[in-house]
């Protein structure tokens, strides 16, 4: 079993306003709003949640599963 990173950092492609946050384990989080902007996140067509469209590190759920597969019951692939 490989090790899940928890922290991805977030960049904003509207501003490019970066945070570090701490991912939630057990599901996909679909939408995030910038603090900089104001710009609400949502996930890029095909990923499951926005770590995995705008973070340095994808989701937890995605780490376990392989990026193959989709999680939270997205649909993806």
């Amino acid at each position: 079993m490989s090790v899940v990173i928890l922290e991805s950092t977030l960049t904003c492609p509207l501003c490019g306003h970066a945070k570090t946050e701490i991912m939630p384990t057990d599901s996909c989080q679909w939408y995030y709003e910038c603090e900089a902007c104001q710009t609400v996140l949502m996930p890029l067509p095909g990923e499951c949640c926005v770590f995995c469209s705008y973070g340095t590190v994808p989701c937890p759920l995605i780490q376990s599963a392989g990026k193959s597969d989709s999680c939270g019951g997205s649909g993806g692939t």
